[in-house]
């Protein structure tokens, strides 16, 4: 299995930074991708950003331009820089990774983090 444990949220106001932490820690063999995601209308959560083992990033377009996703692969971190605030990005940022579970195969799972409270106001 793989626990994903979040940092770095908290009260900052229009126009300000954050950055956000995740470190991924368990039984797994590998890590295919990680990522962060926040809730949608419509939807139960929808993609912030994310980063592959390869370095492959996606970013969600209200976001491009402003937050920035980087990795750590020897501490298995992915952080998240967030940068030019607005209102509207107040969510609860929840810490997602795609994981291989072992050597001797090639499926894999999803885990999910408890996930960390920005909140964006005056």
């Amino acid at each position: 299995q793989v626990r994903l444990v979040e940092s770095g949220g908290g009260l900052v106001q229009p126009g300000g930074s954050l950055r956000l932490s995740c470190a991924a820690s368990g039984s797994f063999y590998s890590i295919n991708s990680m990522g962060w995601y926040r809730p949608a209308p419509g939807k139960e959560r929808e993609l912030v950003g994310t980063i592959t083992s390869a370095g492959t990033i996606t970013y969600a377009d209200s976001v491009k331009g402003r937050f920035t996703i980087s990795r750590d692969i020897t501490k298995n971190m992915v952080y998240l820089q967030m940068d030019s605030l607005k209102s509207e990005d107040t969510a609860v940022y929840c810490c997602n990774a795609i994981v291989r579970p072992s050597r001797y195969n090639y499926y894999t799972y999803t885990g999910w983090g408890q996930g960390t409270q920005v909140t964006v106001s005056l």
